[in-house]
């Protein structure tokens, strides 16, 4: 049965979009601002649909599982994304608590990237593993990650992109 999961469409495409996203931020040096923002700003939202789909699976293993970005390649990808982003890394958005209130928090989009960059390399490496406990733990995690960590910011980091790319764009008459 988990070998059906860990071999279906929706994980396999969620790998691919991972990899690709990854590849992607791996290379950020190379790419110019305007760039970087308009890759995030389409792939994000697809990341996060990709992420809705994965399967729930259960784990025979939870042995199997794995982290592999560590502190200095997360603060390597943060620091480049900072760097590359300039004026446009920091942004405001709503943060829901379990009470209900809403506070407004400021926060970097270099930091969201890195953080869902992390998710998915860790997801990438681990289902790379040639056992089947590697491949559903990596599907297991992904899906977990996805709805306690990285979806949120998949999510948050196209509506920064977008208040980015179009401020100079709204007229105050259309508001």
């Amino acid at each position: 049965m988990n070998l059906e999961i860990v071999k279906s469409k929706n994980v396999l495409e969620m790998l691919t979009v991972a990899h690709e996203f990854c590849l992607f931020t791996e290379s950020v040096e190379k790419h110019t601002p305007q760039d970087i923002l308009h890759y995030y700003h389409r792939i994000c939202p697809l990341l996060y649909l990709k992420g809705v789909l994965m399967p729930d699976i259960v784990l025979e293993d939870n042995s199997a599982s794995e982290r592999f970005v560590n502190e200095e390649q997360w603060e390597a990808i943060f620091t480049t994304l900072q760097t590359k982003l300039k004026g446009n890394d920091l942004f405001y958005y709503i943060e829901d608590s379990i009470s209900g209130t809403e506070t407004s928090i400021k926060t970097s989009l270099a930091e969201f990237i890195a953080d869902v960059y992390q998710d998915m390399k860790d997801y990438v490496l681990l289902f790379q593993k040639n056992l089947l406990a590697a491949k559903e733990n990596a599907v297991f995690d992904c899906k977990q990650l996805f709805i306690s960590h990285w979806g949120m910011r998949a999510l948050e980091i196209p509506k920064a992109i977008h208040q980015i790319t179009f401020k100079n764009s709204i007229s105050d008459e259309i508001i």
